[in-house]
């Protein structure tokens, strides 16, 4: 038993020297680092003052700048959109002025990487729509909802899409934003599908105006016989069988109809409606707009790497001398 505990004692004891030993080489380095600093204050304050004016300039050197177009495909183009965005950045990549020339850019050279991606928002997705909520119950029931609603097949399912590109420079509507559009909207197929959903509402529209005026002259009628005070019974008739009200229900129901309708029209213009445009926006992605932090970080980096290459090459010749 006494071997043991005295075993036990030498143990601790070892270990508590080498933790011990481990907290006294980290303050050892730490004040070795306070030394060098104070040893070498003029040239670190040096290397932050030039990296930070060096790294100024670099920023407003920058001349990258972000644009970004939010769209909605209509009449079920939305592989359309997807397909034809990815065309137009296999054009760029393949540095194919010519392509672009047509369709009406300039200064393609400055465009950078074309891409397409959903704005994900679950609730547009599902909202009037009951199949999208019961597709998303039951796909939630199976997996992660996070990583359902951004999966691909459900995220080009909806409303709303954002078209971002760079430029290398400034750019406007006429030179990048209006040629993509065109070119995005440029199909037969889809016109066609454009063309006849126009006029089917404005059929429906015709037809609910129609049917609101026949209801008018309806209750026109029932109010004038309550006012001559003849044929009440009619009247009771219509009212003790809940018709009237019937009748009042479809002529509102018909007349929000109506606005969507004229809502719908408006948005189903064109087989990519663009809903809004933002362009000339300063890149910070990256390191870009963040020189003036980065380059001082760098020189500062690089000069440490310096003396300690210069310390390692003076460590090794005094073992070579002292050997």
């Amino acid at each position: 038993m006494s071997t043991n505990s005295q075993d036990q004692e030498i143990d601790l004891g070892q270990i508590f020297h080498k933790v011990g030993g481990f907290f006294q080489s980290i303050v050892d380095k730490l004040f070795d680092f306070i030394l060098f600093v104070k040893r070498n204050s003029l040239y670190l304050a040096g290397l932050l003052i030039i990296g930070l004016v060096f790294g100024y300039f670099l920023d407003k050197q920058n001349k990258t700048y972000d644009h970004e177009i939010i769209v909605t495909p209509n009449f079920g183009s939305v592989d359309y959109l997807y397909s034809k965005i990815a065309l137009l950045d296999a054009k760029r990549r393949e540095n194919d002025t010519l392509f672009f020339s047509n369709l009406g850019f300039k200064d393609i050279k400055t465009v950078g990487t074309i891409k397409v991606e959903p704005i994900i928002d679950i609730y547009k997705f599902i909202e009037g729509k009951p199949g999208n909520f019961e597709l998303i119950k039951l796909m939630a029931e199976e997996g992660d909802i996070n990583n359902i609603v951004k999966d691909p097949v459900t995220s080009k399912n909806y409303p709303y899409h954002t078209i971002t590109f760079k430029t290398n420079g400034l750019t406007d509507n006429n030179k990048t934003i209006n040629p993509l559009l065109n070119f995005l909207n440029d199909s037969e197929y889809y016109s066609k599908l454009k063309e006849q959903y126009l006029e089917n509402q404005k059929e429906k529209l015709s037809s609910n105006d129609s049917i609101i005026n026949q209801i008018d002259n309806l209750l026109n009628e029932f109010s004038n016989t309550v006012s001559d005070g003849s044929k009440s019974d009619k009247l009771i008739y219509y009212s003790d069988n809940n018709q009237l009200d019937a009748i009042i229900n479809t002529k509102n129901t018909l007349t929000i109809e109506k606005g969507s309708i004229k809502l719908n029209i408006i948005n189903s213009d064109k087989i990519i409606k663009d809903i809004s445009s933002t362009i000339n926006m300063k890149s910070t992605k990256g390191i870009l707009g963040k020189m003036k932090i980065v380059v001082p970080v760098v020189f500062l980096f690089l000069f440490f790497v310096f003396v300690s290459v210069k310390n390692f090459y003076r460590n090794q010749l005094a073992k070579r001398n002292l050997a």
